[in-house]
């Protein structure tokens, strides 16, 4: 599997608006993200203009606008930087991980519960 770019935070939230509407274009886009942000339109057409240039996502021209689509899949993507903070802070240890998590409070009863269930049946497949 070749590297995924790096994406930042900002370009993140640019990348999930395009995964969910794609084909989709510049106008949208800012209408999106000016509802959810507190960011400039000439923020949003900087940050479209990074993932291009990394490579995240693709684009053409019609009629007077820019049309997206991207580059990245998002489970792709979400599997490379989820594995990659695994190895950074538990040594790829997902155990590790879920200790930290539950010992620190940070799961809930309900999320304890729910990753009760999916073991349970993940071993009965």
């Amino acid at each position: 599997m070749a590297a995924l770019p790096q994406i930042s935070e900002a370009e993140f939230e640019v990348m999930k608006i395009v995964w969910k509407y794609a084909p989709v274009n510049t106008n949208e886009i800012t209408e999106h993200l000016t509802r959810t942000t507190s960011w400039s339109p000439k923020t949003i057409q900087t940050l479209i203009k990074r993932l291009v240039n990394k490579g995240a996502l693709s684009y053409e021209k019609q009629s007077r606008v820019f049309v997206y689509t991207p580059l990245v899949d998002m489970n792709e993507y979400i599997d490379q930087e989820s594995s990659s903070f695994l190895k950074r802070f538990y040594d790829g240890n997902i155990s590790k991980m879920l200790s930290a998590y539950i010992e620190s409070d940070k799961l809930s009863e309900n999320e304890i519960d729910t990753l009760r269930s999916l073991l349970n049946n993940k071993g009965e497949n």
